[in-house]
């Protein structure tokens, strides 16, 4: 087994130390219902009135000092700095936690109810970490705290974007659905306490890797509330989410950590949010010395910062707040409601109270990588992988009519976890997983092929892991190959492992193609050559256009970065235990040629299933099944609708095949004629169903009239201009099943 970690894991375990809240002595825990002097201990007097009494007792350098998300203690109160932490798909720790698929996987399963129980896991660990560094004496690991810095709910627009495995889709509808489901398990359901607070990246119109701390990107108004905003908006107000992360880039010529429009006008005026803005790290450094070099002083940065919207940043609050103020840079009160929104989250985690108070505090130690985090892991897992082609139904394989099965690859025996990715409690490589499977009954060859990409660009000073966890180098391409044909050529099957790392997809650096490495193509046009039953088994984040293989392979499956259960899953899928239900969450190209530029932000340019005119070589949304689902009777509720109505779509959907599965039901809407571009189509509601052979379930969507709209730049609203819309139903957003016209009248 190789463990093929990255360097901003590396980089994460190594920086994020003592995650601790509130250190408060027992005798004032316990003098909750005595009365005390001390409001803010009393945790039978309302949030708002304990917060403002204590700060009403703190300095102004004490206030500046909370504000520094990494600040010493403030003795008087034991008020220790949070720290943060991270939590994309498993917590980040210095000990195992569980690791789950990575975010692009997680929203091919089109499911935002599994995505609540994986995120209710996540966050049961974050618990389960800080509740034994409270209660035990002996807690050996870094203390980790509850406010964490994830979902990243950034679309990827640009499909050569370094951070697509960070986040959901290119669709701001499937994200929103995806992104609230993982921030309402993060926070909590209960009607007082939160188990963590949930901070969503990067607001907003961060897509781009290169120069970021001081790149600005030009957006039209419409295009950043219709596209770029909608998903944040919907984590905000029916998410809840609490905190939110101000971008390193600039937006039409103002920073977003200075930028008053997105933080406080729509944010906090327009959405309501009440929760607090926390600056990217060194945001306020990246205005000194990157967007504003030599034209602004940090009490300058600092004031902008706070006044602009955002109420928590790093140690260049804690120095300059106090002159900013002192000099008339910063009211005072705006630096009270700073500290109020930070600290009433530090409040509602139950810091400040006694444990019993605290529903959370009984989450224990063991539930880490308990068998119950396992087994959602690897249904996470199987739900996620997509089946892309399956040419004359070669997969699922038959285990008891296989002799031998040739596993070849430079995936096939590592292990990628990808970005912001903690520690697995276990791992199993694609080929354990294969062996695992089949059993002693069938013959498991292996051969390598290729070298895998390096795990990172970074010399081996920077991250000495990266030659161990390559494996054994490869002494001579050529031999490798020969071997791997000798393999194929033998075997009854191949399942052939090809895909990318973080060397060639991560934070910081956009990818160069959007190709498989020159090697892996080799490898994959010399297998099918000689074996024509190959499974191509992909295991990257982006889209990775790939025309030939497409023609040449009979089967295709997308396994993703799947975490530490992907490879009995894969297993799972290639033998027929699971059958596939994954559905795309973007749009893979069949062209470099067809990708815009990734300095165009008007998706309309050609981005997306929305505006792609060209044919895409797997469309959004689209994945195979291993039997049939026919779509029959499409009503609607009304054929005119007021902008003012709410529309019942209806479809009933039937399995007319012979084994049980899912089918991802989406409904696209497309206006037929309106005054500017609109989408060829947009997705507006999913389900996924799962269906037993011959079984028929009615799927019924809600689509508000509103929900028709585009955003006009005249009334800087958005509006439902009237006239016919196409309805649609299908299996993606090309194979559609059914349509029908409604008309939007005037009331």
């Amino acid at each position: 087994m190789k463990l093929f970690y990255t360097n901003t894991h590396i980089q994460t375990v190594m920086t994020c130390f003592l995650g601790a809240m509130v250190l408060l002595t027992s005798g004032c825990m316990e003098s909750g219902k005595q009365g005390v002097d001390e409001i803010y201990l009393d945790y039978e007097r309302p949030v708002d009135e304990r917060v403002h009494d204590l700060m009403s007792r703190m300095t102004l350098e004490e206030k500046a000092t909370f504000l520094n998300h990494r600040a010493p203690e403030i003795e008087r109160f034991g008020i220790i700095s949070d720290k943060w932490n991270q939590c994309l798909h498993g917590v980040v720790w210095d000990r195992p936690t569980t690791m789950f698929p990575i975010s692009t996987a997680a929203a091919a399963t089109w499911n935002p109810e599994l995505m609540y129980e994986v995120s209710s896991a996540i966050s049961d660990e974050a618990r389960a970490i800080y509740n034994g560094w409270h209660q035990s004496p002996d807690f050996e690991g870094d203390k980790k705290g509850l406010i964490y810095r994830s979902p990243v709910i950034n679309i990827s627009r640009n499909p050569y974007w370094g951070r697509i495995n960070e986040t959901f889709s290119e669709d701001p509808f499937l994200t929103g659905r995806i992104g609230v489901a993982y921030v309402k398990g993060l926070q909590g359901n209960h009607p007082k306490y939160r188990k963590l607070v949930s901070t969503l990246k990067h607001y907003a119109v961060n897509n781009v890797e290169a120069n970021r701390q001081s790149l600005s990107v030009d957006v039209s108004e419409r295009m950043l509330h219709e596209y770029w905003l909608p998903h944040f908006k919907e984590c905000i107000i029916e998410g809840g989410a609490q905190s939110i992360m101000a971008s390193y880039n600039a937006i039409n010529g103002t920073p977003n950590n200075i930028n008053k429009l997105l933080l406080t006008d729509i944010l906090k005026d327009q959405w309501g949010f009440d929760g607090f803005v926390v600056s990217d790290l060194g945001g306020v450094k990246s205005m000194v010395e990157g967007h504003e070099k030599g034209q602004m002083t940090y009490e300058i940065a600092v004031a902008e910062s706070l006044n602009a919207g955002v109420d928590f940043s790093d140690k260049e609050f804690m120095e300059y707040i106090p002159n900013a103020v002192r000099q008339g840079l910063l009211p005072e009160s705006r630096l009270d409601d700073a500290v109020f929104r930070v600290m009433k989250e530090r409040f509602l985690l139950g810091e400040f109270d006694p444990a019993e108070q605290v529903p959370f505090s009984t989450i224990p130690m063991s539930i880490i990588g308990s068998e119950k985090h396992l087994q959602l892991a690897l249904k996470e897992a199987q739900e996620s992988m997509v089946l892309l082609t399956n040419k004359n139904n070669l997969l699922p394989f038959d285990k008891t009519k296989l002799n031998s099965i040739a596993v070849i690859g430079p995936h096939a025996d590592i292990f990628v976890s990808g970005g912001y990715s903690g520690l697995p409690t276990e791992v199993v490589t694609p080929i354990e997983g294969i062996k695992n499977s089949v059993g002693k009954g069938v013959k498991v060859t292996f051969a390598k092929g290729c070298e895998p990409p390096p795990p990172s660009r970074w010399s081996l000073e920077d991250f000495p892991e990266a030659e161990w966890l390559m494996g054994e180098e490869i002494a001579d391409e050529n031999s490798a190959l020969a071997e791997a044909v000798k393999v194929a050529k033998a075997a009854d099957a191949v399942l052939l492992f090809v895909g990318t790392t973080l060397g060639i997809e991560r934070e910081g650096h956009d990818r160069e193609s959007l190709h498989l490495p020159e090697n892996q193509e080799k490898l994959i046009d010399a297998v099918m050559e000689v074996n024509p039953n190959t499974v191509v088994v992909l295991m990257n984040a982006g889209p990775l256009a790939i025309p030939k293989v497409k023609e040449k392979a009979p089967a295709i499956l997308e396994a993703w970065w799947a975490g530490q259960q992907g490879a009995p899953a894969i297993a799972d899928v290639i033998f027929g235990d699971v059958n596939p239900g994954g559905k795309l969450p973007y749009t893979v190209y069949a062209s470099e040629a067809h990708v815009p530029s990734q300095d165009e932000y008007d998706i309309t340019k050609g981005f997306t299933y929305m505006y792609l005119e060209e044919e895409a070589l797997f469309p959004f949304g689209h994945g195979l099944s291993y039997t049939k689902f026919d779509y029959a009777n499409l009503q609607v509720s009304k054929t005119q609708v007021s902008e003012e109505d709410e529309l019942m779509v209806s479809v009933d959907v039937t399995n007319s095949g012979e084994r049980a599965g899912d089918e991802v039901v989406q409904f696209y809407v497309h206006d037929v004629e309106s005054s500017v571009k609109r989408p060829i189509k947009e997705l507006r509601g999913f389900e996924r169903v799962p269906l037993e052979p011959g079984e028929t379930k009615t799927i019924t969507f809600s689509l508000p009239a509103g929900k028709l709209s585009f955003y006009d730049e005249k009334s800087h609203d958005f509006k439902v201009e009237p006239g016919e819309f196409t309805l649609m139903v299908g299996s993606s957003s090309e194979d559609i099943r059914q349509q029908t016209q409604i008309e939007v009248v005037k009331k």
